[in-house]
């Protein structure tokens, strides 16, 4: 009974704390990050989205869960988006699955969700009479999971929708400026100074510069892949290990390699003791020597056998091409694993020698040259940063593990700058061209505002 009622107390505690974080938000932007990540304290899901209505009857997703900024381009993000919207207008807490969606949308939901979605509509009904602001349809909060939602979800995300929906509400209309009232502040020559000094402004000149995730990988590493086809039996090394050249890296397992020997020079055995009868037979009976090249060809086909099959075992050891540190996984996820001639295993690097690899997202991709000045941020020290230069820049975006679509940037460290330790991560700073204060400000509406209407 007192387990219960400790777990009932924690539950309760939980709610009250998650809803003096959400009142105690100071921005839009912080409540959504509260509602999609915290909300898992009280009931467990995979993923959360928050969406929020815009006039017109349209929406956008304002927050998800795992994600600091939502890439609206992505492909996954246009798919929620579409699906989202259908389902704009529903009434009421509702449990959804691929079958209550529009076929277009219900025919990809295996690809990109799990199988069952609860959909919580947030209303604000604390205005005011009169007020634009109570009484709307905000959005709703939708959340998916692998396992059907209980009525003990639905009874819970009730309650915590009213909260969730009066703390946007304020929050929102908190963000509503009266947009005239700087003008009637503003008076005379102060006002037409001020004016002119925001307008020369604009054409102060600036350098572009984008932030964008970025790792240490290494430069021209060594691929180790499997020489035969066979099964992982034991690593000789760890990652991250510095090895020599020559040194054992890691064995295949040698039973079944060993069986198909012992059985080829079994039948070699028999093959040469058949052939030796028939030659001695050959001597006395000249009909015997009909059948001894048919015996010599299978002696030394068995003979090939042998030696091709104790090629293969001094291959069952995989040695370092050169000398330097094993980057690869964790050595659980290869042990028993099965691999193919050629297949990729690991990769060993010479720790001197690294360079940056930046994903640069499409929506803040700028012009960009050779030897771009590049600034790392290492997440373990981002108070001492690293320079380098931009040496390659990809001509396509590419899909990145996020979701998103990216440019594929690499920079060299700056000479003297001893690389860091192959693997880590941070925040690469990327300048690019001059150009006007007002372009560097306006940039990103200015292509929202292209990709809007088509230009």
């Amino acid at each position: 009974m007192n387990d219960i009622l400790n777990r009932q107390l924690l539950s309760v505690t939980g709610l009250v704390q998650l809803e003096k974080r959400i009142r105690h938000a100071a921005t839009v932007e912080e409540f959504g990050f509260l509602v999609v990540n915290e909300t898992h304290a009280l009931v467990r899901y995979r993923q959360a989205i928050l969406w929020r209505r815009t006039p017109g009857g349209g929406g956008k997703v304002a927050a998800i869960s795992g994600l600091a900024l939502p890439d609206a381009n992505a492909p996954f993000m246009v798919w929620l988006a579409d699906l989202l919207r259908h389902l704009e207008g529903r009434e009421g807490i509702e449990a959804i699955d691929a079958s209550g969606v529009p076929p277009g949308e219900g025919g990809e939901w295996g690809e990109w969700l799990p199988p069952h979605a609860l959909r919580i509509p947030l209303h604000d009904f604390g205005g005011e009479a009169g007020s634009k602001i109570g009484d709307r349809n905000l959005g709703c909060l939708f959340l998916v999971r692998d396992e059907p939602w209980t009525d003990h979800d639905r009874h819970l995300m009730a309650y915590l929708a009213d909260s969730y929906a009066h703390s946007w509400a304020a929050l929102l209309a908190r963000r509503r400026p009266d947009r005239l009232s700087w003008l009637h502040r503003r008076k005379g020559k102060l006002g037409l100074l001020a004016l002119a000094v925001a307008v020369g402004l604009c054409w102060l000149p600036v350098r572009q510069s984008v932030l964008a995730p970025a790792e240490v990988i290494p430069r021209e590493p060594v691929v180790v892949r499997a020489s035969i086809d066979g099964v992982v039996d034991r690593f000789e090394v760890r990652p991250n290990q510095i090895v020599a050249e020559g040194q054992v890296l890691l064995a295949l397992d040698a039973a079944r390699l060993q069986n198909r020997l012992d059985v080829a020079r079994k039948a070699h055995e028999v093959s040469e003791a058949e052939y030796r009868q028939a030659a001695q037979q050959a001597v006395f009976d000249p009909r015997s020597k009909t059948s001894l090249a048919i015996l010599q060809g299978r002696m030394e086909q068995n003979a090939a056998e042998v030696v091709y099959l104790e090629g293969l075992s001094q291959r069952i050891e995989i040695r370092a091409p050169r000398g330097g540190i094993v980057i690869f996984d964790d050595v659980n996820d290869w042990i028993g694993k099965p691999v193919t001639i050629g297949e990729r295993i690991l990769i060993v690097a010479d720790p001197g020698e690294a360079e940056i690899e930046i994903h640069l997202p499409v929506a803040d991709a700028i012009a960009l040259e050779r030897d771009s000045e590049v600034t790392l941020f290492l997440n373990v020290d981002p108070q001492h940063p690293i320079d380098g230069a931009l040496s390659f820049a990809s001509y396509q975006a590419n899909p990145t593990p996020e979701g998103g679509l990216a440019y594929r940037l690499k920079a060299d460290f700056a000479e003297g700058v001893t690389p860091p330790r192959i693997g880590m991560k941070g925040i690469a700073k990327v300048r690019g061209e001059e150009t006007t204060l007002f372009y560097y400000v306006m940039r990103r509406p200015l292509a929202a505002l292209r990709q809007r209407i088509g230009l």
